[in-house]
């Protein structure tokens, strides 16, 4: 009977990912009940009982999306089933009091509610946790000093450090932050974001700043394309390789093609059938494991702690037979063992290639604009098209330059975390340098596989805690990250890369003056940039080769 209805929930949870239509709390099974924090401050709250007397297990969601939204489905199978599950409105969302403060409240919020659990009659003292997106993000900063009954978390496109979804290499993400503010109403919080542009103290109370403090085991599930793709490998690797004695060895990744949106074959304007995840058999052994100790016969714990530490899926070639790629692999640690890194050097001529830069190598001048940035098309997008998109339109811009690789004669792997190492020279007191990297196919289209960007200003400062100005005219090496992927370059595509000063509505454009933001009203000032590739200032991409 149990087993029974583990399938009705699980086609409860794909419901739930698709939009299903919600129910009321009192037609589910729920009840709301307005718990109070330490601080005197009410959280709304629906919790679903199962029919008995318990004690059971409980599956704890906090989100800022409405509690009934994001637990009805859930809940009226769950309890079914012989779970509890308690559905949270956060402080300051929903019918939550207070004013939201955009995570900062999650950690003591989050494991007031493990407390308040725990001391309820109906439960059993396991708890795990469940959600994704801010949802995750939430999980993430409730582990540090949770109690032990917290066995097991479920993360999808999240992080540990909210710094990073608001800044990426220091520059701001206003197409992710405003947009997302806007969507909920929150806009409030935008001050306070771009006030605090340091990685600093400041953002301690929205980031896990000691792993060793988490003890759960945790699912890590992410996306290439996804917009916190490198806050949910960090995720992982915290909790694996720096988590206390309940999470130390005892996570697993998954990482697919996806944007935001999750377990989707198409991916902008690419289609990958073979990238759809067994969510539901996934889910199933973690649900079963973790809160029903093996009772639903679908995987116990040691059963669990077995699987791949990392599950991943290397893209290929749409619609090209026998491609090589679009299909999942697994390992045990990230990067996969076994890789090497290849530096792919920026050459005169437009020219990609793994020789280093002659001694009169040169470089490429261009002008960037704040007044006129280059516009996003396509990938790590939350409120605007996401996904793999054709480049050509930006690289054909004055304010682009493009390098590319001849042709390949044989199938490319890259596989693991890529990064760039810029040499440039330009006029003004900071800049931004924003590098593209494209998958060539024989007819020409340039088919986005990843891009990220870096703020002059941090040049010495690998953590963003400090920033340092430039001097017009003195050659600086920007060395930052690219992001993490999995890719193979078919047999005749072209390896490429494009670099400009900007990416807009993605990353607020840089003014060039020495200001972090534009004010209104203010153009900022052009900045003429060269890209250096010389022996003595080698600009290059590392690729994490298999």
């Amino acid at each position: 009977m149990r087993k029974r209805w583990m399938m009705v929930f699980l086609i409860g949870v794909v419901i739930l990912f698709a939009g299903g239509i919600p129910v009321t709390a009192q037609e589910s099974g729920g009840r709301t009940q307005m718990i109070t924090m330490p601080d005197g401050t009410k959280l709304a709250t629906d919790i679903y009982l199962p029919k008995g007397d318990g004690p059971w297990p409980v599956l704890l969601m906090r989100t800022p999306y409405g509690r009934n939204a994001d637990g009805n489905d859930m809940g009226k199978n769950l309890l079914e089933a012989g779970i509890v599950l308690v559905s949270q409105d956060v402080r300051g969302r929903g019918d939550s009091e207070d004013v939201y403060s955009g995570f900062f409240a999650e950690r003591a919020d989050g494991q007031a509610m493990v407390d308040w659990i725990l001391a309820q009659p109906w439960s059993n003292g396991r708890i795990a946790t469940y959600g994704g997106s801010a949802l995750g993000i939430a999980q993430y900063l409730l582990a540090p000093g949770a109690p032990e009954a917290v066995v097991c978390q479920w993360m999808d496109v999240s992080t540990p450090d909210v710094y990073q979804a608001v800044y990426q290499n220091g520059v701001y993400r206003s197409e992710l932050v405003d947009g997302w503010l806007q969507g909920i109403g929150e806009m409030h919080l935008q001050a306070t974001f771009r006030e605090h542009t340091l990685h600093d103290g400041f953002w301690d109370g929205a980031r896990i700043t000691d792993f060793s403090q988490v003890n759960a085991r945790a699912v890590h599930v992410g996306g290439w394309n996804d917009i916190l793709a490198r806050g949910t490998i960090n995720g992982f690797l915290g909790y694996q390789n720096q988590g206390g004695p309940g999470a130390a060895g005892r996570q697993h990744l998954i990482m697919g093609p996806w944007t935001h949106g999750m377990n989707s074959s198409q991916i902008g304007e690419l289609n990958m059938p073979a990238g759809a995840l067994d969510y539901e058999g996934w889910f199933s052994k973690w649900l079963d494991a973790c809160l029903m100790e093996g009772a639903f016969g679908v995987a116990e714990m040691d059963d669990f702690d077995a699987l791949p530490a990392v599950t991943y899926f290397t893209m290929g070639a749409a619609n090209e037979d026998g491609a090589p790629g679009n299909e999942w692999h697994t390992a045990e640690t990230w990067p996969p063992a076994g890789g090497t890194d290849m530096l792919v050097y920026l050459h005169p001529n437009n020219h990609l290639d793994v020789e280093p830069p002659a001694e009169n190598g040169g470089g490429d001048s261009f002008s960037y604009d704040p007044a006129d940035p280059t516009p996003t098309i396509g990938g790590a997008n939350l409120t605007i098209a996401a996904g793999v998109y054709d480049q050509r339109e930006i690289e054909q811009r004055e304010d682009v330059v493009v390098y590319s690789s001849t042709p390949l004669d044989q199938p490319l792997e890259i596989t693991g975390d890529l990064r760039a190492d810029i040499w440039i020279r330009t006029d003004v007191p900071d800049t931004d340098i924003v590098v593209r990297l494209t998958d060539v196919y024989p007819d020409g289209r340039s088919m986005l596989v990843l891009d990220s960007v870096m703020r002059a200003r941090y040049h010495s400062s690998p953590d963003f805690s400090s920033e340092q100005k430039l001097e017009p005219g003195v050659p600086v090496l920007l060395s930052f990250d690219l992001g993490p992927t999995s890719i193979v370059f078919n047999a005749g595509h072209r390896i490429r890369v494009s670099i400009s000063s900007s990416n807009a509505p993605r990353f607020l454009p840089n003014p060039n003056t020495g200001a972090m933001f534009l004010t209104e009203g203010e153009s900022g000032q052009v900045a003429h940039t060269t890209i250096l590739h010389d022996a003595a200032y080698p600009s290059a991409v590392i690729l994490p080769v298999r």
